[in-house]
């Protein structure tokens, strides 16, 4: 298998990230004025890589996050495999103390190994990761694209770098993210490596966005 470049990015700022309310697969929210300006900063930085091919979730927060680049005219494909994980019953909730609460134990949980947990009335991590693997297939299977870019979601993101970099899944956490971050990885035609981590230089210091 050829080489490639993957710029892997999470979604811009939404309402819901700024006043802390879960969104999820559920939630088809737009980005707000930050996140806009989020999604700007970033396609001035990159607007000149060439991309073969965007891809992203089927959630509308990640194309209008790279609307700039499909409007170049680059392919764009969306797949439901990138989507986000359902946070069930949370979703579209304040998080209250007790819902806090609540988040941290299933996180613990998680990095405890319990990754088959879902969260009330959604997804686990591991339902998260097999419905990715077929989409990380599906990219990875067309040899002529060699500079790749993906939008997704946080919580979906750290399950993919997981994925891919061959950690377990309950180690997901140490990839810390923020809004309109960067991963840029290298494959080599066998392996993948990371060559930026939470990349958030494109964005001004202020930008940097909600980090659940």
């Amino acid at each position: 298998m050829k080489s490639k470049k993957i710029y892997l990015v999470r979604h811009g700022q939404t309402d819901y990230n700024l006043k802390g309310i879960v969104q999820g697969s559920g939630i088809d929210s737009s980005l707000n004025e930050r996140g806009r300006e989020q999604s700007r900063q970033f396609f001035d930085a990159y607007k000149d890589v060439p991309f073969d091919k965007v891809y992203t979730s089927k959630l509308k927060r990640t194309t209008e996050s790279v609307e700039g680049f499909i409007n170049l005219g680059i392919p764009h494909e969306m797949l439901s495999g990138l989507n986000e994980i359902n946070w069930g019953t949370r979703e579209g909730q304040v998080i209250t103390p007790e819902e806090d609460a609540y988040y941290h134990w299933v996180i613990r949980e998680w990095q405890n190994g319990n990754t088959t947990l879902p969260i009330e009335g959604g997804e686990s991590p591991q339902d998260v990761y097999d419905r990715q693997k077929l989409a990380v297939e599906h990219i990875m299977s067309h040899e002529d694209e060699e500079n790749i870019l993906i939008c997704m979601h946080g919580r979906a993101m750290r399950v993919l770098l997981c994925q891919v970099l061959n950690y377990p899944l309950h180690c997901m956490d140490e990839f810390e993210h923020s809004n309109l971050c960067l991963y840029l990885l290298n494959f080599t035609g066998s392996m993948f490596t990371v060559e930026r981590f939470n990349d958030t230089n494109h964005l001004v210091p202020s930008e940097i966005g909600n980090k659940r």
